[in-house]
């Protein structure tokens, strides 16, 4: 097994892949960072129980990296834990299989952490959107095979070659109601963004081995989504900071993998926002989490067109519901292990 190679500062790094049945997308991410020769970091591919031949083809196609089998699907968090954990390196690269990372990626974040201050625990890279992309005229409604996104303002985006290159994300915020979203999503791609940020993105972002020791790995519960959200909650209630990169940057097939309309994300997504701001929100973030999400499926319920992702958030509410007792130890344990008041890291407040 390949050992983490060691840079000139002498910070070992190791980038860790996650990838279930994308063996195309993963082969993509990793090649960019072995053909980097900036990157002086091993590679790790976590193969998350894929049920196709996705561990052959990576084996045959990146003899240089260390693979990772596991036998089971156990999510995003078990994937890149288990790289985690096949590596001692100093610095954990986390990203994404669809994202391509542009040369220089993967030493800017080591780069940037080496300079930061002790209690800098991550860095976050600049995710770019694939491609380019402009905004539907107001009120016009797509075709129907039309791919859209919306930015935070409700603007419907599609693909688009006269569009204009835009920002995924430079980072993590949550808001008030506990949802958590990326910080930037569709601002210009050269947009100035600031240092500081509460979260990193788990899709391209470096996390000291010195701060997950402190604080622990990704939750695994979570399955999918969240999982970064929640480890920067952790992060900050135990004094650690987190940084954006600006000169890390990664292009981004946003949600190729698994798609932002899934069954998967629509539950994971509902779920995990009322897990995560149970677990570390202020009281008054959760009200209004719960009351959103209980009014968002009951409307949703009334309309033909969302009864499908309403029962699917309503399923997510009866989840947490039933298991709330487990929920509010898991929050007496944080505010244990916590040596900074939750108040003072609420980013919604």
């Amino acid at each position: 097994m390949p050992g983490p190679t060691v840079p000139g500062d002498g910070t070992r790094t190791a980038v860790v892949i996650v990838n279930w049945e994308r063996a195309d997308l993963t082969e993509r991410a990793a090649r960019a960072v072995l053909d980097d020769p900036t990157a002086e970091a091993q590679v790790v591919v976590v193969d998350n129980g894929s049920s196709d031949d996705s561990v052959a083809v990576l084996r045959a196609a990146l003899p240089d990296a260390t693979i990772v089998v596991r036998p089971t699907n156990g999510g995003f968090a078990a994937g890149a834990n288990a790289g985690i954990r096949a590596t001692d390196a100093d610095v954990v690269v986390l990203l994404n299989n669809d994202a391509e990372p542009a040369p220089g990626f993967v030493a800017a974040l080591r780069d940037h952490l080496a300079r930061a201050a002790p209690d800098t625990a991550a860095a976050t890279g600049r995710i770019v959107l694939a491609g380019r992309w402009s905004c539907l005229p107001a009120g016009s409604r797509p075709h129907r095979d039309q791919r859209t996104l919306r930015d935070h303002g409700g603007r419907l985006w599609t693909p688009s070659p006269d569009g204009e290159v835009r920002l995924n994300s430079t980072g993590v915020l949550v808001d008030r109601d506990g949802n958590g979203r990326d910080r930037d999503w569709f601002s210009p791609a050269d947009h100035a963004a600031e240092v500081d940020v509460f979260g990193f993105s788990g899709g391209a972002s470096a996390l000291r081995r010195s701060a997950l020791d402190d604080v622990g790995l990704l939750d695994e519960s979570l399955f999918m989504y969240y999982e970064d959200t929640e480890l920067a909650w952790r992060l900050r209630r135990r004094g650690w900071r987190v940084e954006h990169v600006a000169d890390a940057v990664v292009e981004h097939d946003h949600s190729a993998s698994s798609g932002v309309q899934s069954d998967l994300f629509v539950f994971r997504n509902a779920r995990n926002r009322l897990v995560v701001a149970l677990w570390h929100a202020p009281w008054s973030t959760v009200v209004r989490a719960t009351v959103r999400t209980t009014v968002r499926g009951l409307r949703g319920l009334a309309s033909a067109r969302d009864r499908r992702e309403a029962r699917l958030v309503l399923a997510a509410l009866v989840d947490v519901a039933a298991h709330l007792p487990r929920h509010l130890a898991r929050r007496l344990r944080e505010d244990r292990r916590a040596s900074v008041p939750r108040r003072s890291v609420d980013p919604g407040a």
